[in-house]
């Protein structure tokens, strides 16, 4: 199995395609994606990958409604693809997985500085701290 950082990104990746793609088109590419790496991954980290990737697809409108709320005054349709990407997983961990809320964000911000613009990881960090403050105070 890979490591979680490397789940992670590949996940990311899944969910940028995702805006691309129906989802019924990405069962499809889900399987082209792992095909088409230069790096073969295992399959157990196939799996879960994919089942990961297709459960944070099933709680895709609650999260976009929480990104939504937290975002000042930025639509979902306003925020660039890699952020929301990186967004959607970093609160999918944060509100139904045993990911500690420290360890989302600095995994969201080292993603966006990655693969976003100049100002991602202050974007990202700043949407997610919000909801970390909310939760905590």
């Amino acid at each position: 199995m890979i490591g979680r950082s490397a789940i992670r990104e590949h996940v990311f990746v899944l969910l940028f395609e995702s805006m691309f793609n129906t989802e019924e088109e990405m069962k499809e590419q889900v399987t082209s994606y792992f095909e088409g790496l230069d790096d073969p991954v295992d399959e157990e980290s196939i799996s879960y990958i994919t089942d990961r990737f297709f459960q944070i697809v099933e709680k895709l409108e609650g999260i976009d409604d929480k990104i939504s709320e937290k975002s000042s005054g930025w639509k979902i349709n306003r925020i660039g693809k890699v952020e929301l990407s990186i967004l959607r997983l970093a609160l999918f961990e944060m509100l139904y997985d045993d990911v500690p809320e420290g360890v989302a964000i600095n995994e969201a911000v080292e993603l966006a500085k990655k693969y976003g613009q100049d100002q991602a990881g202050s974007f990202v960090n700043g949407v997610l701290a919000k909801f970390t403050d909310e939760r905590n105070g």
